[in-house]
């Protein structure tokens, strides 16, 4: 008996991580394929009605909506741990240096993507504005 659980430890160990991605890329593969069906049925009660037919929306094709900047929580939180290690590091001089200016660096990453990013989107945000012509083809 306790060699039978010995044995199944690790293959649950390694069985499961590997099993989380699986099902996750089938889940997002069917709700992919469902809302497929549903803008088809769509496009199709628009031909049967003479209606226009509405265009395929980049989001089904490429699986992915619009971006979100989610660059900013992640930065804030390594930054102010850096800076909380960084201080008691200072304070108590039992810890190197080294070990606050890691997540410091980490945090500071971050929100550089974080507002780049931010200045891309607005920039093509203006350009497009400027151009509606060229975002429509």
């Amino acid at each position: 008996m306790e060699s039978d659980l010995a044995l199944l430890i690790p293959i649950l160990g390694i069985a499961m991580p590997l099993s989380i991605p699986i099902v996750w890329i089938v889940l997002n593969y069917r709700k992919r394929r469902m809302l497929m069906e549903l803008h088809h049925a769509e496009r199709m009660a628009a031909i049967e009605r003479g209606m226009d037919v509405p265009p395929l929306p980049i989001e089904l094709i490429s699986g992915s909506g619009p971006r979100r900047r989610t660059a900013l929580l992640p930065g804030l939180i390594w930054f102010f741990i850096g800076v909380a290690v960084l201080v008691s590091t200072v304070q108590m001089d039992d810890l190197p240096l080294l070990g606050g200016l890691i997540p410091l660096g980490v945090g500071l990453a971050y929100l550089i993507y974080y507002f780049v990013e931010g200045k891309k989107e607005q920039s093509q945000e203006t350009d497009q504005a400027a151009h509606p012509s060229a975002s429509r083809s």
